[in-house]
């Protein structure tokens, strides 16, 4: 502790600011992912299927839906934040806090999502699929015994990288009122000239990604039968 309160004397104040910050960060993080994850592999296992060449191919269907996608990647989440601000509002009563920021997290990852649950599933062997369709499998059956079952692997890595793109994207949104570590790290932080507030929240957040790849990695390993 006393090494602690050397290098860190500002911090050292702040206990309770750096719990609560933590807990909005992972409370962002957490809501942002159940939500973001349903929509993203709703609009992922969408695009699999409709592309060309899918089992329920159809050309407009993917073609709105890979629109829609490429359309909300493109927009910088800083830029994000403010023009659906009043779509923020109108659902959660106002445009600052943490659960408002839960709403551009969601618009914001959910496409990202989407594309990388699109990557994975092309990653199924075609003729498995194939084989599917031979013994009577309906599209329904084909997307979880097939598609879902065999690229678990790659879901999950795609997961860990979402959620680890989640976490860059919460404290961006808390930098600008959205609360958690971006904020204390940027409106207290660096707005007060206090580096080692920044830095310990640098660290703090650095830990959740390392604990969130660690236990997707030990995931993926898991689940992957070639492994």
């Amino acid at each position: 502790m006393t090494w602690f309160a050397k290098y860190f004397p500002n911090a050292v104040t702040m206990k309770s600011d750096f719990l609560q910050a933590t807990g909005e960060t992972l409370y962002m993080t957490f809501f942002t992912a159940v939500v973001a994850g349903i929509l993203g592999m709703a609009i992922g296992v969408g695009l699999i299927v409709t592309q060309p060449g899918g089992i329920l191919e159809n050309r407009i269907v993917y073609n709105i839906l890979d629109k829609i996608v490429n359309l909300c990647r493109s927009i910088p989440f800083v830029i994000l934040l403010a023009v659906i601000a009043p779509l923020t509002r109108l659902i959660v009563g106002t445009a600052i806090g943490t659960t408002a920021a839960i709403v551009p997290l969601v618009i914001g990852s959910a496409p990202f999502y989407a594309r990388q649950i699109q990557n994975a599933l092309s990653e199924v062997d075609r003729g498995v699929i194939e084989a599917a369709e031979s013994v009577g499998s309906g599209p329904i059956a084909i997307i979880f015994r097939v598609y879902l079952r065999e690229g678990l692997p790659d879901i999950v890595r795609s997961s860990v990288l979402t959620l680890i793109s989640l976490i860059d994207l919460t404290a961006m949104a808390g930098a600008i009122g959205g609360g958690g570590l971006g904020n204390l790290a940027i409106n207290v932080g660096y707005s007060r000239f206090e580096s080692d507030v920044t830095i310990l929240a640098m660290l703090i957040i650095l830990v959740i990604v390392f604990a969130i790849q660690l236990l997707g990695d030990l995931w993926a390993r898991k689940v992957d039968h070639t492994a």
